[in-house]
């Protein structure tokens, strides 16, 4: 019977080992036969080699299997037959090792499927490059879009947009450009944006890019339509009564003139009326030119002059700036940072005329509310971003005006241009940020400049 057991059979071997060198020993000291004493001799030399490639063949199909799993190659197995119940648990194990490998892989390459799949079924265009510019993916929306079957390296780019292939080059995380391409006659706007992120010790750039063209279109011509309306609104305000009075004035001049020839003196009181007419339509052309030129103060704002902006100085020269008209009003102001040394990257001149045009609104808000109030704070919102905000107990904006109130021109006072706050979110969005309200009318109404 062959002996299957480890134990037993690395026992046998040893044992058999000792008394092959006990025989050596006593063939040598004990008698002169030479020729037994080198049988034996060469025995023992067997006996080493057999029991060092017993164990060895051992480690060579343990190390058999884990190339396997390296190299994921699954249908290896470890085999413990010869080896005896004794490699039964390590063989159990080492089966269950493969077997969740063989799962892993398996779910690996599931998920793989699945997320190309996605990745080449969506309709926005992606592009995962290194940073020498070496494509790794570029899905079909992303040749579509560009009208190319595929491409190595993004600088290839330059033959359909030397700007498109500049601005992947250049893009950084989080950064948002548009390039713009043209395709024989037809003119394309791309959105571009990059998340970049580190693989296996490699920097990739993970862009997306999608045509906005026809949702530029669309926002212009409504930006346009908004335009007209308010101009047309606003001219024919103005120009109506002019053109009204103007005949008014030319008929009472007529019948002023019939009147004196004819020696009458009701010739002078239409005089007078004419005076009025005329007083008029100067009066009205004035507020005409002060619109047109309210009109060119939005298309003049001046190039943003960047720096180190601390928040609580900027606050403090608006109170100074407005300490005795809030006094006289009566209304309560109070201003606050937090942190105390908070700062921001912007133009100090532009954001303080933000803040006073905002306040202006402010203290108009308040006039009815019985005790009036205006604070201004300063901090840093959940994203780490810093925040101005203006907040009032004043009559509030209804939600339905919370879009239009910063249109040009578009105001809820007689008296009020409708330019502040559109002038204020043109400086917003030079400072690459944005300006917002959120209001309870006749509660609380806030303005938040985020930066």
């Amino acid at each position: 019977m062959v002996f299957k057991r480890f134990e037993i059979q690395i026992f046998l071997r040893i044992s058999l080992l000792s008394l092959s060198i006990f025989g050596l020993f006593y063939l040598i000291m004990e008698t002169n036969l030479i020729a037994t004493t080198f049988i034996v001799c060469v025995l023992i030399a067997l006996q080493i080699y057999s029991i060092i490639h017993f164990v060895n063949k051992t480690n060579r199909e343990i190390a058999k299997f884990f190339n396997a799993v390296k190299y994921s190659d699954f249908s290896q197995s470890f085999n413990s037959v010869i080896k005896g119940s004794s490699f039964n648990e390590l063989s159990s194990a080492l089966a269950g090792v493969i077997e969740e490998f063989r799962k892993a892989r398996t779910e690996k390459e599931e998920h793989y499927n699945y997320l190309q799949t996605v990745v080449q079924h969506i309709s926005i265009g992606l592009i995962v490059y290194k940073t020498d510019g070496g494509i790794e993916l570029m899905n079909n929306a992303a040749k579509r879009l560009l009208k190319i079957n595929g491409i190595s390296n993004i600088s290839l780019l330059s033959s359909i947009s030397v700007e498109l292939a500049d601005a992947l080059a250049k893009i950084k995380t989080g950064e948002k450009t548009l390039v713009k391409i043209t395709d024989g006659n037809e003119l394309y706007r791309l959105s571009i944006n990059a998340a970049e992120f580190k693989l296996k010790g490699e920097h990739y750039t993970l862009a997306s890019i999608s045509n906005i063209q026809s949702e530029l279109e669309e926002k212009e011509m409504e930006a346009w339509q908004n335009l007209i309306r308010v101009l047309t609104h606003e001219i024919m305000n103005s120009v109506t009564p002019i053109i009204s009075l103007s005949s008014t004035a030319s008929q009472l001049l007529e019948e002023a003139d019939k009147e004196l020839k004819e020696g009458s003196v009701s010739g002078s009181n239409n005089l007078d009326d004419v005076k009025a007419a005329l007083n008029t339509i100067i009066r009205r052309s004035k507020g005409l030119l002060h619109f047109i030129d309210d009109y060119r103060n939005l298309t003049r704002i001046p190039i943003p002059n960047f720096q180190n902006v601390t928040i609580a100085s900027l606050f403090g020269k608006i109170s100074n700036l407005f300490s005795e008209q809030l006094k006289e009003k009566g209304i309560r102001f109070s201003y606050n940072t937090k942190p105390d040394n908070l700062e921001i990257m912007a133009d100090p001149d532009l954001i303080e005329q933000v803040i006073i045009n905002l306040l202006l609104n402010s203290m108009n808000a308040v006039k009815k509310s019985p005790v009036p109030e205006i604070k201004l704070a300063g901090t840093i919102d959940n994203y780490g971003k810093a925040i101005i905000k203006v907040t009032d107990n004043g009559t509030g904006v209804p939600n339905e005006l919370h879009e239009k109130i910063f249109i040009p021109f578009f105001t809820t006072k007689k008296e009020g241009s409708g330019i502040g706050l559109s002038l204020s979110k043109q400086i917003m969005r030079l400072h690459k940020g944005g300006i917002s309200v959120n209001s309870v009318p006749g509660k609380e109404t806030t303005f938040t400049l985020k930066f």
